[in-house]
């Protein structure tokens, strides 16, 4: 029996009714970066660049609409972080400008469209959840972004007539472009994760790995290792000194997110290359790369002492994390330095914690393959 990866991904090509690249095989070892010339985005916070302020109710989410979020950057975007994105820095490389919010008002598409929202979820809620787990707070999971996708490509790509798709400009155009799924399905965790145990949640895993959209270039990446964030460490701390590994990161929640990742790269390297040969799948590992950043703090210009602590935020301690006073919140406070620190609020990195993942993942050896024909990272 097909896996539920497998299954998800069927059912989304059959939603887009897009090109699933039946024609040339793309260059698996190394596309030529400079054919990029547009790149879409799904997922949650890590790439929303704008969305969520977008749509949110007036009254929510009012921390990310103001400063500090934003203060490296020079004013507030709708970015979770201090400053850039990985997205913002895999643009930037790719000699694009950066990708504007679907939901932004009178923005230029023409080099792509970030159709990422924070908060959003791999399955739907109504699907995942049912009462069993605290439910998310944006109803944008990876279903709506992909309807929001096809709608656009719909729209942007019709006949003169204007009433029914042209699929020979659409499938053009997707083969001159970079598709990037996630990371997403963090959430689908992060929701049900406060308040249970591992070995609830592990049953969620077979339904959120999500994959493919049909394009020359995909790229699909696996979740962080969130043992090593504040939020965790702080709201799962234990008295016990060997329920964390050497880096200080909690090992239950990491070999939790390390199955999740397993479970990705299997459904990737056993479903999707096979089913779709023409088009150039990479696994783009968040974790193992994160973790490679966390031991190479110092080299890399972070405060190694402060590499698992909350840059904005409260409390202070070991993490400076607190659920009740988190950053942007009243008794919240910024560090002076965000660019020496890896976590920015807790949740989200840093933009220069971004930067680092970017070049270890986008031009190095955490994307597999490596289908970008970027520069070396320093």
């Amino acid at each position: 029996m097909a896996s539920s990866a497998a299954y998800f991904a069927f059912s989304v090509l059959v939603t887009l009714h897009l090109c699933c690249c039946h024609g040339q095989a793309a260059d698996a070892a190394g596309s030529n970066s400079s054919d990029v010339t547009a790149i879409y985005s799904l997922g949650d916070s890590i790439t929303d660049t704008g969305n969520l302020i977008k749509e949110a109710p007036p009254g929510m989410f009012e921390t990310i609409k103001h400063l500090p979020y934003g203060i490296t950057f020079g004013y507030p975007t709708g970015r979770c972080s201090d400053g850039l994105l990985m997205i913002d820095f895999l643009a930037q490389d790719l000699g694009l400008p950066f990708l504007n919010p679907y939901l932004g008002k009178n923005k230029s598409f023409d080099h792509g469209v970030n159709f990422a929202v924070a908060g959003a979820t791999a399955m739907d809620p109504t699907d995942q959840f049912s009462g069993r787990f605290f439910a998310p707070f944006s109803s944008n999971s990876l279903n709506v972004q992909l309807r929001w996708f096809k709608d656009y490509m719909k729209s942007t790509f019709s006949t003169d007539e204007g009433n029914s798709p042209d699929q020979f400009h659409i499938r053009k155009r997707l083969q001159s472009s970079l598709v990037l799924i996630g990371e997403i399905g963090g959430n689908d965790y992060n929701y049900a994760l406060f308040g249970k145990s591992v070995s609830e949640v592990e049953k969620l895993i077979p339904g959120v790995e999500v994959l493919e959209m049909g394009a020359n270039r995909v790229i699909i990446p696996g979740n962080f290792p969130i043992g090593c964030m504040p939020t965790y460490l702080t709201s799962k701390r234990s008295s016990e000194p060997s329920d964390y590994d050497a880096t200080g990161c909690l090992r239950e929640l990491n070999r939790f997110a390390a199955k999740h990742n397993a479970r990705l790269r299997r459904a990737i390297a056993d479903e999707l290359r096979p089913s779709y040969p023409a088009a150039a799948v990479a696994y783009a590992d968040y974790f193992n790369s994160f973790l490679a950043l966390l031991d190479a703090a110092g080299e890399l210009g972070f405060d190694a002492g402060s590499a698992r602590r909350a840059c904005c935020g409260a409390g202070g301690g070991e993490y400076n994390y607190d659920p009740r006073r988190m950053c942007g919140a009243e008794g919240a406070a910024a560090c002076a330095e965000p660019e020496k620190y890896v976590s920015w609020d807790g949740v989200h990195m840093t933009q220069a914690a971004y930067r680092a993942m970017s070049r270890l993942v986008y031009h190095g050896m955490y994307l597999e393959p490596q289908i970008l024909s970027l520069a070396d990272a320093p």
